[in-house]
């Protein structure tokens, strides 16, 4: 009489096939998570770029159609009424602070007339808006001029490319 035990459970090929499917699968979904966090975050910057556009109707609503001042301090005051307008409220690019300001996560609002030409930068351009009055925005975020009561606000994204909004 030949009895043979028979064994139940998976052989080493099965068990090292679904591991090497398991680890194909992580690492698919570890090479898109980056690309998804950025696409995030400029989504972000998009509605924060909207949210100041929205402060500027506000304020010309307010001041008889007249833009905020084109210099640093003046930007940095109309931020800090129109935009940042209580202690919960925010203004912070979603990346944080960059390596060279360690300290600075809000956006900060810049005078400029001319058209975005480099790449986001974290270390250099991440938390700036560029403020450009008597210019709208063309295609591919090109400024065009316009009339003295407009205003394009316009930044880099992270993922490539330049946001632009006008009024």
């Amino acid at each position: 009489m030949n009895t043979q035990k028979k064994t139940k459970g998976f052989t080493i090929i099965e068990v090292v096939l679904v591991l090497a499917i398991a680890g194909l699968i992580f690492l698919m979904v570890f090479l898109a998570l980056p690309a998804l966090q950025r696409s995030q975050r400029d989504s972000q910057r998009k509605t924060d770029l909207s949210r100041a556009q929205t402060s500027i109707n506000n304020y010309q609503s307010n001041n008889k159609g007249a833009l905020p001042t084109n210099t640093a301090a003046a930007l940095k005051l109309f931020v800090g009424k129109y935009i940042v307008t209580s202690a919960g409220d925010s203004f912070i690019d979603p990346l944080g602070a960059n390596s060279s300001q360690t300290s600075t996560t809000t956006y900060v609002l810049t005078p400029n007339s001319a058209d975005l030409t480099s790449s986001f930068d974290s270390t250099s351009n991440q938390n700036i808006i560029y403020y450009s009055a008597g210019k709208s925005c063309g295609l591919d975020g090109a400024l065009t001029t316009a009339s003295s009561k407009k205003v394009a606000l316009s930044m880099y994204l992270e993922g490539g490319g330049v946001a632009c909004v006008s009024n």
